[in-house]
């Protein structure tokens, strides 16, 4: 992740980035420096499986935590917004399939936030690009691997 790029995140998603961090510096890496220091006074560092398996956890701790670090210093938080008509980033979205009945509701955030399974779709995604800057009754087209998908904007939120 670049330094200075814009990470949009909702004030959920920056708790829950706060708690992750949290638990990362003051749990995670207390616990993983003391396996760390058990492992060396074991002696020979070159065929010892528990520090090589301990590094190479460090190196990914760390990384995360920069990786959240950053992502914190560059948040833009996505601020609950007055409804508009408009899907814009935050809104939440619902949808029927056309040909479908059954509604979909997708809330749409940033990329650092999407989680398809729980209906959280990035901006960035196909459906998020041809769903922002819509309104209730336009049919989108999205393009998928089985073929081009349209949706009906039945509702925003």
């Amino acid at each position: 992740m670049e330094c200075g790029t814009p990470v949009y995140l909702t004030p959920e998603g920056i708790a829950r980035l706060e708690r992750e961090l949290d638990k990362l510096v003051n749990v995670r890496r207390p616990a993983l420096a003391e396996r760390l220091r058990r492992a060396i006074q074991q002696g020979d560092l070159s065929e010892n499986a528990d520090y090589i398996t301990a590094k190479e956890e460090q190196g990914f701790l760390e990384g995360r935590i920069r990786e959240i670090q950053t992502m914190l210093r560059n948040a833009v938080v996505i601020e609950e917004h007055e409804p508009t008509g408009e899907v814009r980033l935050g809104s939440r979205v619902t949808v029927v399939e056309e040909g479908g009945q059954d509604p979909e509701v997708f809330h749409l955030v940033g990329p650092a936030e999407a989680d398809p399974g729980n209906s959280r779709i990035s901006y960035e995604s196909p459906l998020g690009q041809a769903l922002l800057g819509r309104r209730v009754g336009e049919v989108v087209k999205v393009e998928a691997p089985a073929g081009e998908i349209l949706f009906r904007i039945t509702a925003i939120q």
